[in-house]
């Protein structure tokens, strides 16, 4: 085989010349015929038993469960939790004192107040989350290895903080062990995925097929190459010819791992172009449901569009949706800060619990919030604090998990995780056992070992189960 018929061919590129040139050179006269039969396009029949012509149909999960789907709202920096989410009156008695761990003990300088009938303390930051604290579910002793941004925030979304070899993200994991409900769409998401610390990483499928991998897209839902440019039966049958190629190169030893990966990614390609554009096309909401999320042009109104695309993506059948806020890496002008990014994410993180819950989906979706570590309790120069990951909380909300709940706890003045204490992996196995997955068994041979999204730790916090 040639050097030009030992590469993967791409059916978004090829020309009519260019298919009649690759069946020339010998990929195949029948593939060549798909292209000039006047066929009409294919129907897409949704399975429900995954097989390796469909590897993404759903699965049942291992054992019965409320969840179908995560949307997960990260946080990326950082988010200081003594000043929005743990209060900590100790904290604010010894403002200015000399802390345990040593340092000048800060107290926040917004109010808290008790809400809801569970009587959680939350910061004025966040008035409208506020009034949704008796559906959340907070972990309040997390825990993890590493201070620094990139590796925790990988850590976080993979499983594996420094590990020489990249892990699949935890949504290519919910991917491997449930499919997704619509076959038309990606079932794992990513808005506005992390723009700082790992990049591509925190939404890959590492060794896992590569039709595990998130799709990437952004606020305004901006998915690159998704525009047809020939008339939808051309290219069903352009497409139908590229793939007869390529599934014949499959069967070449030379054939990188990926290529299955890749065929399967043509085909949902093809399918996105006619479901994607008018999903993600927010203005065709009522102006009540765009005003309460707080839609409105330009950067600050970024948030709400994903959330709002969150809802739209999670009630269609995405399986796993991701949306993120950068900013929060508050070094130095903490206040200024905390005042902008909680003013962005707090109507429409209130908003989206709302409409969830209006709808009938948080009966079935898994809300986390969260940032990858926490804050010290003390101060970094005049208007800052440092990195803390020996204690900070997180939320969920939702299906399988009990509402109006605290598990965990930090110390008095919110530096150390003394009660509940959770590491990642036990996130990680607990989102897990939410969702119906086993994450001991949930594992992938690879490199002659049986890998999994824990590795060998993790414990499923059944405390918080409803």
């Amino acid at each position: 085989m040639s050097s030009e018929q030992s590469s993967i061919i791409n059916p978004y590129s090829i020309t009519r010349r260019q298919a009649l040139k690759a069946a020339n050179a010998g990929f195949g006269y029948l593939a060549l015929a798909s292209l000039l039969r006047e066929t009409a396009p294919r129907q897409a029949v949704a399975s429900q038993q995954a097989t390796p012509e469909r590897p993404l149909a759903p699965k049942p999960p291992q054992f019965p469960v409320k969840a179908k789907r995560i949307i997960f709202l990260f946080m990326e920096g950082a988010m200081s939790q003594v000043d929005t989410l743990d209060y900590k009156p100790q904290l604010q008695a010894n403002d200015g004192k000399v802390g345990p761990g040593g340092g000048t003990l800060t107290g926040s300088k917004f109010k808290f107040s008790q809400h809801g009938e569970t009587g959680t303390w939350v910061s004025e930051l966040y008035p409208n989350l506020a009034r949704h604290v008796d559906k959340l579910c907070f972990l309040r002793g997390l825990h993890t290895d590493t201070p620094a941004h990139p590796q925790a925030v990988i850590q976080l979304h993979t499983g594996a903080a420094q590990a020489q070899l990249t892990r699949p993200s935890m949504g290519a994991w919910l991917m491997y062990g449930l499919g997704t409900e619509n076959q038309d769409l990606p079932g794992y998401i990513t808005i506005n995925p992390p723009p700082n610390f790992g990049g591509a990483v925190n939404y890959g499928s590492a060794f896992l097929p590569a039709h595990y991998q998130g799709t990437k897209i952004n606020d305004s839902g901006y998915l690159p190459n998704i525009k047809a440019e020939t008339s939808t039966s051309l290219q069903r049958r352009q497409i139908d010819l590229i793939q007869s190629m390529n599934r014949d190169f499959s069967g070449n030893p030379s054939a990188p791992d990926q290529l299955e990966g890749v065929i399967q990614s043509y085909e949902l390609a093809f399918k996105m172009q006619g479901k994607v554009p008018e999903l993600l096309d927010i203005s065709s909401e009522p102006q009540h449901v765009l005003d309460a999320y707080g839609v409105k042009p330009g950067p600050q109104g970024a948030f709400a569009r994903q959330c709002l695309m969150a809802r739209r993506l999670s009630e269609a059948g995405v399986r796993f949706v991701e949306i993120c806020q950068p900013g929060w890496d508050h070094h130095n002008n903490l206040h200024k800060g905390l005042i902008k990014n909680c003013s962005e994410t707090d109507q429409p993180t209130a908003a989206l619990l709302a409409d969830l819950e209006q709808r009938g989906m948080l009966e079935d979706t898994l809300v986390l919030f969260g940032s990858e570590f926490g804050r010290l309790p003390t101060a970094q120069g005049q208007d800052g604090r440092d990195h803390n990951i020996t204690g900070y909380p997180m939320w969920l909300a939702g299906a399988g998990v009990k509402r109006g709940f605290s598990y965990g706890a930090t110390d008095e003045y919110g530096r150390l995780a003394v009660e509940g204490r959770m590491h990642t992996t036990d996130l990680h196995a607990t989102l897990l056992a939410l969702m119906g997955l086993d994450h001991e068994s949930l594992t992938y041979e690879y490199a002659g070992r049986d890998f999994r999204l824990t590795d060998v730790k993790g414990n499923v916090v059944r405390e918080i189960f409803a």
